[in-house]
């Protein structure tokens, strides 16, 4: 306990695990416990990273899923610090915090330290673009929901542009190549074939979707949704060919350019909108963090029980944690079932350090995985002891299943009244408005 006899929990990064676990020890922890609850995050608000390629391509307002730290603070009896972590002092536990500026560059928060008695990092990762020249200066990424207002801006304005042109497109002009053929990439490019059919029938009447709208997906392995069973891989390569997107496998990309993408192999892919959705890495301040030990994409080192390897007091979970996998030769996957699961663990943990006990060992449970091609279809495997095995699904029972994995996510933080009465509530105000987002 520190001097004040109050346990100082400490969060940082308020993605999907970070806030679900701040939002359960708040409530389990408020009434009759010496401890305090903070979450240390850069962003105000909060919104469910799997669905930033709906708000790039424009199938979703963020406005009506984002939610604000500070509100679920309150609610939630957690405390809410705006701002980035950028370093550790462990003999002091303490973090450091970075002044938070506004858009204008103007300070509005000084930098601050948090003492933590526990810390928890859950701090995510950031695309991987492996230093290929030209990518940070031409390729947008999809990590944060600016990045992706800012994709579907440009996207807008590329439509706006090219409809009020008299000269013929240029052979780069609406194109949208893709750069890595994950979930990210393969989601991205179904829901972009389907909202920009969309918004060209608001008026945009002198651009012709099959002719002058391309999409292409790179991939460097041999074949897209690499990490996945090779039955789904198939199965979404002919979904999107079917679609006419044109799906390049084994082409590693050597350089972004204003106009297009080059490979190893000499092609070039002409592109107005390049995404970079290919590898991810931990953020760069976890490399040289006070001692933590960390991988080569900058993920700390976790035992089994999620703690550090050097420092007991402070565990690592989600996206920027590299995490045994008993019985696989690859760590845990980094995916929104893995840090959902390590959360709920989180919870137990914490309880159990606040009576002096040691912390339980967590096994991953792979439950499978689902794409979706947004409303033309989704498909996936299902695991589970149950079926003795992995089961194929596709249509509505896989998109069924999709939309639980998001629901679960909200019931966690929300619980059931207000995802129930929310979803209500969407579901009415959905059909008055466009199909798209316009703006």
């Amino acid at each position: 306990m520190s001097v004040t006899n109050i346990h100082h929990i400490v969060i940082v990064g308020g993605g999907a695990g970070g806030l679900e676990l701040a939002t359960r020890l708040g409530d389990s922890m408020h009434s009759g416990r010496s401890v305090a609850v903070t979450l240390v995050e850069r962003q105000r608000t909060h919104l469910w990273k799997p669905l930033l390629h709906e708000v790039a391509a424009g199938s979703m307002d963020p406005d009506q899923h984002q939610l604000d730290y500070l509100a679920q603070a309150r609610w939630h009896h957690f405390l809410f610090q705006l701002g980035e972590m950028d370093g550790l002092s462990r003999a002091r536990r303490e973090i450091s915090v970075a002044p938070w500026r506004d858009e204008s560059g103007s300070e509005v928060l000084p930098r601050r330290t948090v003492h933590y008695d526990t810390l928890l990092i859950a701090v995510g990762s950031r695309t991987n673009d492996f230093g290929t020249p030209g990518a940070r200066d031409y390729a947008l990424s999809l990590d944060t929901q600016k990045d992706a207002d800012r994709f579907h801006q440009r996207l807008l304005n590329a439509c706006l542009r090219a409809n009020a042109q008299n000269e013929p497109l240029r052979p780069d002009q609406l194109q949208v190549a893709i750069i890595g053929a994950g979930a990210t990439g393969v989601e991205l490019a179904a829901e972009l074939h389907k909202t920009t059919r969309d918004l060209l029938a608001y008026g945009l009447d002198r651009i012709n979707p099959e002719r002058d709208l391309r999409f292409t997906i790179i991939e460097a392995s041999p074949r897209i949704l690499p990490v996945l069973p090779e039955r789904l891989s198939k199965e979404t390569t002919r979904l999107l060919r079917a679609l006419n997107v044109q799906v390049l496998t084994s082409e590693r990309v050597t350089e972004v350019t204003r106009d297009g993408v080059r490979t190893a192999s000499g092609k070039l892919v002409p592109a107005e909108l390049v995404v970079w959705a290919a590898g991810i890495k931990a953020p760069d301040f976890l490399k040289d963090l006070d001692g933590l030990e960390t991988n080569r994409l900058n993920q700390i080192k976790v035992k089994q029980t999620l703690e550090t390897t050097v420092d007991a007091d402070i565990f690592a979970f989600g996206d920027c944690a590299d995490c045994p996998w008993p019985g696989h030769p690859n760590p845990v996957p980094p995916r929104a079932q893995s840090a959902h699961q390590q959360a709920s663990h989180l919870v137990g943990t914490m309880k159990r350090r606040l009576e002096g006990k040691a912390p339980l060992p967590w096994t991953y449970r792979d439950f499978g995985s689902l794409v979706s091609l947004g409303e033309y279809s989704t498909v996936g495997s299902l695991m589970g002891k149950l079926i003795g095995g992995a089961i194929f699904v596709e249509g509505y029972f896989a998109r069924f299943m999709y939309v639980s994995l998001y629901k679960m996510h909200l019931l966690a933080l929300h619980g059931f009244a207000r995802v129930f009465f929310g979803t209500l509530a969407r579901l009415i105000t959905r059909r008055t408005e466009p199909r798209v987002k316009l703006h």
